[in-house]
């Protein structure tokens, strides 16, 4: 008969997320799992194998969480514009809250782990074409009704913005300046004109 476990998983996937987060992937023993995490090696392994298992359910976990997020931005009440400033914003905020400036714990696995991991640059690709996808609908909403008066192809300034959102993410590692997230946010909604 299968024991029953005695933690909550997805509590045990937050502190992950945190652990890695914070000493990344390669920095992370299994010892400061077992401590960080409050549960014994056994049912570490017994639940998830080993340490890239519960790295790929950590960053599983992190982008579903952040996914339903700018979802409900996309799907809010307001001008395409509005939107994509509010998108831009909310990122920017999350990065600006964090004291620890750790940054994106996507770009931060994108950095590390991708180039060496292919189930983990899966994950990567999958979470950018989400985020992608996400400024291509409104911008295409926007486009359609007259409000974003751009000749750029919508898919092409889809990429734009995502490629600014990782910048975003980057710089938010070395400074919590917000009049220099304000700027950027400024003049990349301005290339909607």
């Amino acid at each position: 008969m299968a024991r029953t476990k005695d933690f909550d998983e997805n509590e045990v996937l937050a502190k992950a997320i945190q652990i890695f987060w914070y000493k990344g992937y390669n920095g992370t023993s299994m010892q400061d799992l077992v401590d960080g995490l409050g549960i014994s090696r056994s049912s570490l392994y017994d639940t998830y194998t080993d340490k890239h298992t519960l790295f790929v359910k950590a960053l599983e976990s992190y982008q579903n969480s952040g996914s339903s997020k700018v979802e409900k931005i996309v799907n809010s009440e307001g001008s395409a514009k509005d939107i994509i400033k509010k998108l831009l914003e909310f990122v920017t905020d999350e990065l600006l809250g964090d004291k620890d400036q750790k940054g994106c714990f996507m770009v931060n696995a994108e950095v590390e782990v991708a180039p060496h991991d292919a189930e983990i640059n899966n994950l990567v690709c999958k979470n950018d074409q989400q985020m992608e996808d996400a400024f291509y609908q409104v911008i295409k909403r926007g486009k359609e009704s007259g409000e974003i008066k751009s000749q750029q192809d919508a898919r092409a300034l889809s990429r734009f913005f995502f490629n600014t959102i990782k910048g975003i993410r980057v710089t938010a590692k070395s400074t919590t300046d917000k009049s220099v997230f304000d700027d950027i946010i400024k003049l990349t909604v301005a290339v909607l004109n």
